[in-house]
């Protein structure tokens, strides 16, 4: 079984700043420098020390917005602290091409968006913090898992709402990969500055 929302709680506790506001994003069989290129980015070195990157992100970026990526097994890891280029449909479409992509972000307004997308096609779009609000070509593929992790589906509102930590298990679910605290922090990221992410539909 896939893990819950509950498995995810550690995010908002081992990494206060960057839970604020974040976009990250799995994106299947393709490396990080290809990422970088797909994005129209530039690569700016590496790093093995997410909390100082986090830091330096929300002070004056490069030329652009700020994104670390890391190889997972097949999977590239994307994190964009305070940016939402993953979810950006304009941006994240066409690097979709040829590969599975999947992405989810918050605001500091609260404001969230997942993506599913295969091959330049938009699967599951909605706002986990609005699950009854989706969209897609296959907008009901996943309720079932989505009900076991944790999304609230029925008219009563939660009393305790998990939907970001959610998002985090069913991005897990999708692409097999389980994001730890350990693993953020032990990961060497390739750095790179990324084109401003254009308004779009988010």
């Amino acid at each position: 079984m896939p893990k819950t929302a509950a498995d995810y709680t550690w995010f908002s506790k081992e990494f206060p700043l960057l839970a604020e506001a974040y976009c990250f994003t799995l994106v299947r069989d393709v490396s990080p420098d290809d990422l970088i290129n797909r994005l129209g980015g530039r690569r700016e070195g590496t790093t093995d020390d997410i909390t100082a990157f986090v830091d330096h992100s929300y002070g004056p970026t490069l030329d652009g917005d700020f994104g670390a990526m890391a190889a997972l097994g097949p999977w590239t890891l994307l994190i964009e602290p305070n940016g939402y280029l993953g979810v950006n449909e304009e941006r994240a479409m066409p690097a979709s091409a040829g590969t599975c992509w999947v992405s989810h972000f918050v605001n500091v307004n609260r404001v969230g968006a997942f993506l599913w997308a295969e091959d330049e096609e938009a699967r599951l779009r909605f706002d986990p913090m609005f699950p009854n609000h989706r969209w897609g070509s296959t907008p009901d593929a996943l309720l079932e898992t989505m009900r076991h992790i944790g999304f609230h589906l029925g008219d009563e509102k939660p009393e305790n709402c998990l939907s970001r930590q959610a998002a985090f298990a069913l991005a897990g679910h999708l692409t097999g990969v389980s994001l730890s605290a350990r693993l953020l922090m032990e990961t060497t990221y390739t750095l790179a500055s990324l084109p401003h992410s254009q308004p779009g539909r988010v």
